[in-house]
C-alpha cells in the first residue's frame, strides 16, 4: 500500500523545470499535484516502509539511513525552487509528512489554502540566506577585546606594581574581568553585525549555535542567523556582508554564507512545521 510523501507546496508555475532525482525511498519519481492555485511536490512511498515506528527503528540501527533521506528531502525542495526564468517560492515541509490518499492531500490543501497563499505572498521574490560566524583566531580576538577595554590595561598595571603574593590573588580577579570583557565585546560585535544585515533584509532571525561535531569545522561557531532577502536587494546584502567579513578578519573572526535556501526559518507559523495530523499519519 502506497501513500504520498509531501516535500513542499508552491504556487502555480508557468515554466517549471522537471524533476530528475528519485524520491525519499530512492525509487519513486517526484511529481506535482496541482490543486486550485497550488502545487504539491510529492512522490509515492510505501506506507509500511515509512511508518513512524519503522523510521525510528531504521534510524536507531543505521543513523546513515535517516541522514540520506534527509538529504533527499532537502534536495527535492531545493530543486522545486528552480524555474526556467526565475526562482520559485516554496513552503518547505518538515521531514516525514505523508498522506494515505490523494483525497486526503487535497483536503489538507483546501483546509490550509488561505494560510498557504498568505505565506507564499510573504516570501515571493525573496530568498533565505544563512550567515554563521566562527572564532578563527582566539588570541587575536582577545587582544582586540583588551585594546578596547581600558579597565583591563589599568588592572594589569596595578597588579604589576604589587608584591608577588598579593599579585597572585589579583590575577584571578583580573582573569574574571578579562573574560567578561571578551564575552561582552564578542556579543556587541555580533549584535551590531546582525542589525546591519537585518537592515538589508525583510526579516531576520537568530538560530541555534551548533557544536563542532555538527559543523565538522575546527573553529567554534559563535553565531548563527538567517535572513529573508528580496532577490533584487541580494547584491546590497552581500556587499554589506563582505564589509562585515573584512572587519571580522581583523578581529580574528570569520563568516560563512550559504544559500539561497527555501524559507525554512520564515515559515514556522504555518503548515510547514505544524503538528502531524491524523490524516498525515499511517
Amino acid at each position: 500500500m502506497t501513500g504520498l510523501y509531501l516535500y513542499c507546496v508552491r504556487g502555480e508555475t508557468r515554466n517549471p523545470l522537471p524533476f530528475h532525482e528519485r524520491g525519499i525511498d530512492g525509487r519513486s519519481e517526484v511529481f506535482t499535484v496541482a490543486h486550485r492555485a497550488l502545487e504539491a511536490v510529492v512522490s509515492d512511498v510505501s506506507l509500511r516502509e515509512f511508518t513512524s515506528e519503522e523510521i525510528q527503528r531504521r534510524a536507531g540501527e543505521d543513523p546513515g539511513w535517516i541522514k540520506e533521506r534527509a538529504v533527499i528531502h532537502e534536495r527535492v525542495i531545493e530543486n522545486a525552487m528552480r524555474g526556467v526564468d526565475e526562482p520559485v517560492s516554496v513552503i518547505p515541509m518538515r521531514f516525514g509528512v505523508i498522506f494515505k490518499t490523494m483525497a486526503n492531500l487535497k483536503a489538507r490543501l483546501d483546509k490550509d489554502y488561505c494560510r498557504m497563499k498568505t505565506v507564499l505572498a510573504k516570501i515571493d521574490g525573496k530568498e533565505e540566506w544563512s550567515v554563521k560566524a566562527y572564532m578563527k583566531d582566539k588570541e587575536r580576538f582577545d587582544a582586540v577585546a583588551r585594546a578596547r577595554n581600558p579597565g583591563i590595561t589599568a588592572k594589569e598595571r596595578q597588579i604589576a606594581s604589587l608584591p608577588e603574593g598579593v599579585a597572585y590573588f589579583m590575577e584571578e580577579e583580573l582573569k574574571e574581568v578579562v573574560d567578561d570583557a571578551i564575552e561582552n565585546e564578542l556579543a556587541a560585535i555580533l549584535e551590531g553585525s546582525f542589525e546591519r544585515l537585518s537592515g538589508e533584509a525583510t526579516e531576520s532571525v537568530k538560530t541555534r549555535v551548533l557544536e563542532k561535531e555538527v559543523t565538522g569545522r575546527t573553529e567554534q561557531m559563535v553565531f548563527n542567523s538567517a535572513f529573508l532577502v528580496r532577490q533584487d536587494k541580494a547584491d546590497r546584502f552581500h556587499h554589506t556582508l563582505g564589509m562585515i567579513a573584512g572587519e571580522f578578519e581583523a578581529k580574528g573572526l570569520c563568516v560563512e554564507l550559504t544559500g539561497p535556501w527555501p524559507a525554512f526559518n520564515f515559515c514556522r507559523e504555518n503548515v510547514a512545521t505544524g503538528e502531524k495530523r491524523e490524516d498525515e499519519s499511517h
